[in-house]
């Protein structure tokens, strides 16, 4: 039997029961739709999760070593000073950015009310590596820190409470932190927790918020590329310990440390995630595929004396085989394609409401791949459905079917 043949059979079978023909191609959609729209957003989260840690997989931090019980050994506080030797272009060709954070607590006042804060000097990079935007103004700047400029960066919650959360009045708005006055040029977004009452100036300015010292809470140094932080922690090193002169690496008195192995442990759990969610998905597409088997065990029923005819008339019980094949591949071919462009139409959707109701959890990205390989799985599970249908249609004997 031609193929072409088998086609035209097939789709007249599915003509004569269309009911029960779209129930069963129901099944295969819901599936692949399943199977291509879980896939996009899994792919989007894990993208959204690199894009914004990006910065993290390259980045060393340092900090301070405390001092044990009963240590003799002299230990030197992180200080400006180290941060200018870092921050040195001659200093290392493996630094991109070096990032300084002086950190405490005061009370930020405007007008007659009061809000208790926390201050964080630091350098305009400090944004950019902790995925932080803006809500109105500016970000600081390396002219701000050069001329010591009384400007600051406030955290949505300090805007709730000191300007009833308008922006338009926080920003260029003159305020108090403890003694001095500065003045407001940009609202960071939204992030929740402690951080939307942060307080960033630049890291010049805030010796007058911390009574003129010139220590460092730590440091963060960003490497050019995830291949140079190896090179960049041995500079690192080279440079601090000349600074504090250390002889020993055993007596260091600050630490260093990647944040890339626990970046390196969520992806891998985000993949885990996305192949949890894939198999969840694929259960529907397993139910979808009990019911095509059911369908074709239906149609080889019903259709009990045209495989007799066709056997008495010389049909091979091969070719009566290939044709329930077929039927079951073209039932589960045509859910595949409605599956996915169902699942694609969806995920396209999502990337024009996910960006705008949840910019957290990443734009749905759509695989051509993962759709050729949804549309691949939708025949070989009409396939699999088909086998036994066919197999009781093929060993059929003409005389007993002829009978039915």
């Amino acid at each position: 039997m031609y193929f072409r043949e088998a086609l035209i059979i097939a789709f007249h079978s599915m003509r004569t029961a269309k009911m029960r023909t779209a129930l069963t191609i129901f099944g295969i959609v819901m599936g692949i739709t399943a199977v291509v729209l879980l896939s996009a957003f899994g792919a989007g989260a894990r993208q959204k999760f690199t894009d914004t840690f990006a910065p993290l997989n390259t980045s060393v931090i340092i900090s301070k070593t405390s001092a044990s019980a009963g240590d003799a050994t002299p230990t030197e506080p992180l200080t400006e000073e180290d941060y200018q030797a870092l921050a040195d272009p001659k200093a290392s060709s493996n630094f991109s950015e070096v990032i300084p954070l002086r950190s405490g607590i005061a009370v930020m006042r405007y007008n007659e009310r009061e809000y208790a804060v926390n201050i964080g000097g630091t350098s305009e990079g400090y944004l950019r590596t902790r995925d932080r935007h803006l809500l109105a103004g500016r970000n600081i700047t390396a002219e701000d820190g050069a001329d010591r400029a009384r400007v600051v960066l406030i955290g949505k919650r300090i805007v709730d409470n000191l300007f009833d959360g308008n922006l338009q009045a926080a920003v260029g708005s003159d305020v108090r932190v403890g003694r001095v006055q500065v003045k407001v040029i940009g609202v960071m977004a939204e992030v929740g927790g402690t951080q939307d009452a942060f307080v960033l100036t630049p890291i010049s300015t805030s010796r007058l918020l911390f009574a003129g010292g010139n220590w460092l809470n730590g440091l963060g140094v960003i490497a050019k590329s995830i291949d140079a932080v190896p090179a960049a922690i041995a500079d690192i090193q080279r440079i601090l310990d000349q600074r504090h002169k250390i002889t020993d690496p055993g007596q260091r008195d600050y630490t260093l440390s990647t944040p890339a192995a626990q970046l390196e442990q969520i992806d891998k759990f985000l993949r885990y995630f996305t192949i949890f969610s894939l198999a969840v998905a694929s259960v529907a597409l397993f139910i979808g595929a009990l019911g095509l088997a059911n369908m074709m065990l239906v149609t080889v029923s019903e259709r009990t004396a045209e495989i007799g005819i066709r056997k008495a008339i010389g049909a091979r019980s091969g070719a009566v085989m290939k044709q329930f094949l077929i039927e079951a591949m073209v039932l589960a071919g045509i859910g595949g394609l409605l599956g996915i462009g169902i699942g694609i139409g969806l995920a396209y959707a999502g990337r024009e409401a996910v960006p705008r109701w949840w910019p957290e959890f990443g734009v749905p990205q759509v695989s051509p791949l993962i759709a050729g390989i949804a549309f691949g799985i939708s025949l070989v599970v009409g396939l699999l459905a088909g086998v036994y249908p066919a197999y009781r249609a093929a060993k059929m004997h003409p005389i007993d079917a002829l009978r039915y």
